[in-house]
């Protein structure tokens, strides 16, 4: 199977938060592509949910799904392991995996804090030292971080948040300097207001409140995210590297 990024082909794909809203839709794109998926959940029970749909849809999809503790660097080595004996060498790293928080900052305690940091932070290094490696040795690969369009212009409440996402950032952007002579490309996929589950559970004008406030005049979908992450994974963004694309219709120019 193959779709319009034919240099997607074969391709080995890991997605971290891939059970639903962005990361799923993401590994259904993959799929569609003729990409090899391994998705990421954070409990057996959503991987396993996502594999029964991703199995009615297509028997065939070659996806395999796991669990591990993306904050414990030694089980992502493992994991990432069992994948390269299962797909091979991974081509495409999405992580995509996150928290969001709207803590008040004085109600925050250093737990609290640290887990966001952890999930969102940590955990995106984790993955991309497992993954690194192989990359390297077999000639190149493609690193995507999900940041935030929060990251750009912050929020009113909960500073962990942007705060990890500012962090998403950095990292994206240094590490494409250092990894660029490895033929490592890293880049970065800043959505704005998406209708996940979690948007679509809101009371239906607040919906509309929200998308009167973006000049396209509607909310984000999570194939548009998904539709950004196959762009920048393909041979047609050979040479971006090092950039946070918005996604976001318009709230940021």
């Amino acid at each position: 199977m193959s779709g319009t990024f034919t240099s997607l082909q074969d391709k080995v794909v890991v997605i971290t938060g891939g059970t639903r809203g962005i990361g799923f839709a993401a590994v259904k794109a993959f799929l569609k592509e003729g990409a090899k998926v391994a998705l990421f959940g954070s409990r057996q029970e959503t991987v396993d949910k996502a594999m029964t749909k991703l199995m009615e849809e297509n028997s065939d999809y070659p996806v395999k799904g796991y669990h591990p503790d993306l904050t414990d660097a030694q089980a992502v080595r493992d994991v990432i392991a069992e994948i390269e004996k299962e797909f091979g060498s991974v081509d495409v790293l999405i992580n995509n995996a996150g928290v969001s928080d709207a803590t008040p900052l004085l109600q925050y305690d250093d737990e609290h804090f640290h887990n966001v940091m952890d999930i969102n932070v940590s955990s995106a290094l984790n993955m991309i030292r497992a993954v690194v490696p192989s990359m390297k040795e077999h000639g190149g690969g493609n690193i995507i971080n999900t940041s935030s369009v929060v990251s750009l212009y912050a929020q009113k409440s909960g500073v962990a948040y942007p705060t990890s996402k500012f962090a998403i950032n950095g990292m994206t952007k240094s590490l494409a300097r250092e990894l660029g002579p490895m033929h490592i490309r890293v880049n970065a996929v800043a959505p704005g207001i998406i209708a996940t589950d979690m948007v679509a559970a809101l009371d239906q004008k607040l919906i509309a409140g929200m998308a009167a406030g973006i000049p396209m005049q509607r909310l984000g979908e999570p194939e548009d995210i998904a539709n950004a992450f196959l762009f920048l994974a393909s041979d047609l963004a050979s040479y971006i590297s090092g950039t946070v694309l918005s996604v976001d219709g318009a709230i940021i120019i």
